[in-house]
């Protein structure tokens, strides 16, 4: 079946059949009907968003000071206009609601770039934090602090591997007081987190410490292995995807210290030695230190 967008018909490739005589076109809106349209191939419009505070449906008035044929405006009607964008800007953000979104997801948008993040996992942060906003979750409470819980809980809920630690760290807070307002969205939103997987951690781990596919290969193996034996209950994902690393490299033959992974994970020395010593004597390893 060949799908012509020009024409609006759908064909049979080899015998030029045709099944519809006319498609909709599921493309996004390209016609601008101004005088330059051939030029001009912008979008209609932009997509609603939960990111910002009023979902993109505000109404924007332009700063090129020209009317609908492209001639300038005269010198009291610029003095309107911007007269009238004051007000219009003022008028998107006249409640203490909307005041508190603008800064929120101004945070939001920031930490986005710095960790990386997908539209997706922003969306689902600014649901949760609306969600906190409707219950009264926010008021008298760190709107950072909200906001970092939020894009926490985001992450867990896509499988998206972001500690804690790094989430705190980027938005400039202390950890204690995300984990305080994370437990809080826990329980008044009452939200089921899965189980973060260690495999999925693996891969960030092996591009920070610079190993190789065979070195991933083998860890994958360990921590298949442990999950099966169900002995990754209850620990630190970032640490066994670590530890299960670290003994393949050394498996291998690949020369690491304990110390390069630990820095690559964002975990303490002793930790990775806890989780390979548990590794090693759950999966019957052979593994001699380095």
């Amino acid at each position: 079946m060949v799908s012509d967008g020009s024409t609006g018909e759908r064909f049979c490739g080899g015998c030029g059949f045709v099944i519809d005589e006319r498609i909709e076109d599921s493309g996004p809106e390209r016609r601008s009907f101004s005088k330059e349209e051939h030029e001009d191939r912008t979008r209609t419009g932009g997509p609603s968003s939960l990111a910002i505070h009023d979902m993109g449906l505000s109404t924007v008035i332009g700063y090129d000071n020209k009317d609908a044929t492209g001639k300038p405006l005269s010198t009291s009607m610029k003095s309107t206009m911007t007269r009238l964008r004051t007000w219009d800007s003022r008028s998107q953000v006249h409640e203490s609601q909307e005041r508190n979104f603008r800064q929120a997801f101004g945070e939001l948008g920031r930490i986005k770039d710095k960790l990386a993040l997908s539209d997706a996992v922003i969306e689902k942060t600014a649901y949760i934090y609306r969600k906190a906003q409707d219950k009264g979750l926010v008021r008298g409470r760190s709107i950072p602090g909200l906001v970092a819980a939020s894009l926490y809980m985001a992450c867990r809920d896509s499988e998206t591997p972001r500690t804690l630690t790094e989430v705190s760290q980027k938005i400039n807070i202390k950890r204690k007081e995300v984990s305080r307002c994370y437990r809080l969205l826990l329980k008044e939103l009452d939200l089921k987190m899965p189980v973060q997987d260690p495999i999925k951690c693996m891969s960030r781990i092996a591009s920070n410490a610079g190993l190789g596919e065979k070195v991933k290969r083998g860890a994958l193996t360990i921590l298949e292995n442990a999950n099966n034996m169900e002995i990754t209950a209850g620990k630190s994902p970032m640490a066994l995807a670590g530890a299960a690393l670290y003994i393949s490299a050394v498996i291998n033959g690949g020369y690491i210290t304990q110390k390069v992974i630990a820095q690559a994970s964002g975990i303490t020395e002793v930790t990775i030695r806890n989780r390979c010593k548990g590794l090693r004597d759950s999966l019957k390893l052979c593994v001699l230190s380095q």
